[in-house]
């Protein structure tokens, strides 16, 4: 396995962001599964899990990145959904993005203009969606050129939250300029992104159980064990993965 695992920041500990797509509270439900399934892997690879905000994990243990970084991209799941009365069968969608734990001395380099970011505060909440600070801890820093986001709410104060934030947007850039082999991010602009049918796996939870990887054609009709974090299979079968 670790042959495959060579990259720069392979060894890194990961941030794991997950984003509802179409599918409305269904996909809100199916994004709040995939972080428990995350979560569970992590906590089977005996790593430590922190949480950074309602979308975003923190999870640290060597080779985190490297092992998680072919799971970005579309998940897809069909269920009868919960969340209506008829019974019917729904479809949802959420994007899974993967993020390395950039060093320090790295992120320093990485200079933002001020004019291109925009700073959002908020309470922060707990559980339940519960306002758990009066004061607004809780920040969001857009950049934006490219649309590019990230936030913070674990930390106690607006300032760490702010730092925390920042970092998490320079590693998001620095990702994004690696993929685009741009030298500066002031060459960075919006791009059109992929459409939410181009899932990387599918869930099927009815009217049969499956779950498929669509680049590795790995496959298990176990979706609960799957969804409760047994996913060496196809973390492994990402590893071959040539791009």
């Amino acid at each position: 396995m670790f042959n495959a695992l060579l990259d720069k920041y392979d060894k890194r500990n990961a941030y794991v962001s997950i984003f509802p797509g179409v599918g409305g509270e269904d996909a809100k439900d199916w994004a709040n599964m995939l972080i428990n399934m995350y979560v569970k892997y992590a906590q089977k690879r005996n790593w430590k899990v922190t949480q950074v905000d309602d979308k975003t994990i923190h999870i640290i243990g060597e080779y985190a990145y490297g092992n998680l970084k072919k799971e970005i991209g579309v998940h897809r799941l069909v269920r009868i959904s919960p969340f209506d009365s008829k019974k019917i069968r729904h479809t949802s969608f959420a994007l899974v993005e993967i993020l390395p734990q950039i060093p320090e001395i790295e992120l320093k380099n990485i200079i933002i203009p001020p004019e291109d970011l925009k700073v959002e505060l908020s309470r922060s909440s707990g559980p339940g969606g519960q306002n758990v600070n009066k004061r607004e801890t809780a920040v969001r820093v857009v950049h934006l050129p490219t649309g590019t986001n990230a936030a913070s709410q674990s930390e106690r104060s607006q300032s760490q939250n702010k730092e925390k934030a920042l970092s998490l947007l320079k590693a998001k850039l620095l990702k994004l300029m690696i993929d685009r082999k741009e030298k500066e991010i002031k060459n960075l602009r919006t791009q059109v992104k992929p459409e939410w049918g181009s899932q990387i796996r599918s869930y099927v939870l009815h009217p049969y159980k499956q779950v498929k990887d669509h680049r590795t054609k790995i496959t298990s009709h176990q979706p609960d064990k799957v969804l409760d974090g047994d996913l060496e299979k196809f973390i492994e079968g990402g590893l071959d993965l040539k791009n």
